[in-house]
């Protein structure tokens, strides 16, 4: 068992603490991105949002409207931007489009 620090702690320290001791950071990450995006995008082209995934520093978005899949790769770098800067740090650095 760990052991007790008599300091006062926010939530959001000991929230990170967790996080980083039971290795969750990826999973956590995943989650933000998806949120994110959902929040970026809007609900239009969330409808034909299938997936949202992280591998490495790649966004992988699989998209069911091949317009749409069209229409966003002209701004991916855009995405990438507005994406890293929704997370707070540089996670992003490349968009697949699927």
């Amino acid at each position: 068992m760990a052991k007790r620090n008599k300091g006062i702690f926010s939530m959001k320290d000991i929230l990170a603490q967790v996080i980083k001791e039971n290795n969750l950071t990826k999973g956590m990450q995943i989650i933000t991105v998806q949120e994110a995006w959902g929040e970026m995008m809007g609900p239009g082209v969330a409808t034909y949002t299938e997936s949202v995934t992280i591998q490495g520093k790649t966004l992988i978005v699989k998209l069911s409207s091949s317009a749409l899949r069209s229409e966003l790769s002209y701004g991916k770098s855009n995405i990438i931007m507005m994406m890293n800067e929704a997370l707070g740090e540089t996670v992003i650095s490349r968009v697949i489009l699927g």
